[in-house]
């Protein structure tokens, strides 16, 4: 398929449950750390530890997802992941509602959340492979990753509105119900989804759990990638918390100023994930996503310059706009890349390896900025943060993928940037 052309009816169902998940999950956009610092009255130390313990809980709970998954229809999964995701998020709003919100709650809760997206992480990878041609990926890619950043445009400013109007909790609400529609909607896409082959034991043995990691660290293209991505989306990730604390404490933004910030520059996203196809056709994949991994390392050392009032906000949404147009070009282009480069009976135990260990360096870093932040402060931790991001280039794939070596012999396929 085409840029305009339609990828499947099946497709489609798949790609607006996963657009009805996005708005919720950016409706959301920052909920938990609001009720965690304006609820709960929550320092620098516990809001990064929301992020930190709950990542380095998953990371290890989901070492035996990925062969779990492997062996199990992904459809299901998919469901069963959405179901309780939307359990989940419904106990925060009950227990405020009763007055017993507590911060071990938030923290238990992010957790259950995390697993289950790092399950339908690698659920969404492997099925979408049994779905499209190798031909169709980056034009899935690019569509998903569109959609991605146009829920983002929407959904912050909503949802700050929201907060502002009703409190963060109803926005945790909303997200609820966006995982509840999106099992729905993966319902509704039908069709027959063929029985794993049969493994030949029947319990997991303890070589499955570190399969997804000997593949990826035995391959030459696909080892620095991992490297890098796991470094560049901690680091930046380890900074959201203290980010927060910084705009909603100190420089006195309110709940829809900070959702603003990061929501206007989303535009940039939805163009770069609209450009990443043509400019891989032209240049070529290996150069688009070496160019950009480059490019988008530069931008959020600027952040630790960021003041209060107008420019402050200004700098926040300039900053943004760049780093958010870079990794809307480098999203899709890593995504395809990678499939490309992992065989199809290894999918989800790969996916399940990637994002375990992103979890695991994003719980390692976002602790230790935590500490950085309570003892520097947040903006000169913030500063860190992003003068450390411009040595990540330095870990991107130094050469092209040898196209015939691509995916270990197996045929190309693809997993989207799921909520």
């Amino acid at each position: 398929m085409r840029n305009g052309h339609r990828l499947g009816r099946r497709f489609g169902w798949l790609w607006g449950a996963y657009g009805t998940s996005a708005l919720g999950t950016w409706l959301a956009f920052g909920a938990f750390p609001l009720i965690a610092i304006r609820v709960l009255h929550a320092g620098p130390v516990e809001v990064a530890a929301l992020s930190s313990v709950g990542s380095a809980v998953d990371a290890a709970v989901a070492v035996p997802l990925g062969p779990w998954v492997e062996f199990r229809r992904k459809r299901q999964v998919l469901i069963g992941m959405d179901l309780v995701r939307f359990a989940a998020l419904l106990t925060i709003p009950a227990a405020f509602a009763l007055g017993v919100l507590t911060f071990l709650q938030l923290l238990l809760i992010s957790i259950v959340v995390a697993a289950a997206d790092i399950t339908f992480r690698a659920a969404s990878g492997a099925y979408l492979k049994t779905l499209l041609p190798a031909e169709d990926l980056l034009v899935a890619n690019a569509r998903f990753e569109s959609t991605a950043w146009t829920t983002t445009i929407i959904g912050p400013p909503l949802g700050g509105a929201a907060i502002g109007l009703l409190g963060p909790v109803a926005t945790v609400v909303a997200d609820a119900v966006s995982y509840l529609l999106s099992a729905l909607g993966i319902r509704a896409m039908g069709g027959h989804e063929p029985r794993p082959e049969p493994r030949e034991a029947t319990r997991m043995r303890a070589g499955d759990l570190l399969d997804g990691w000997r593949y990826i660290l035995a391959d030459a293209t696909l080892r620095p990638l991992f490297f890098h991505t796991a470094l560049f989306n901690g680091l930046v990730m380890a900074a959201q918390p203290l980010l927060a604390v910084l705009m909603l404490g100190p420089l006195g933004f309110t709940p829809w100023q900070y959702g603003l910030a990061f929501a206007a520059p989303s535009i940039a996203g939805l163009l770069g994930s609209r450009l990443a196809r043509p400019l891989v056709t032209r240049f070529g994949q290996h150069q688009v996503l070496v160019v950009t991994g480059v490019l988008r390392a530069i931008w959020p050392v600027g952040l630790a310059f960021i003041g209060p009032g107008t420019g402050g906000l200004l700098l926040v949404i300039g900053i943004e706009l760049g780093l958010i147009f870079c990794c809307g070009v480098f999203n899709p282009v890593h995504a395809t890349y990678r499939l490309e480069r992992t065989a199809t009976d290894r999918v989800a135990r790969t996916l399940s390896a990637w994002s375990v260990t992103t979890k695991a360096s994003t719980a390692l870093l976002t602790a230790v900025w935590g500490v950085l932040g309570g003892l520097l402060g947040p903006r000169t931790a913030t500063g860190l943060a992003g003068v450390l991001l411009l040595a990540t280039p330095l870990l991107l794939p130094r050469r092209a993928a040898d196209p015939r070596a691509e995916g270990h012999g197996a045929p190309a396929e693809r997993t989207p940037t799921v909520p």
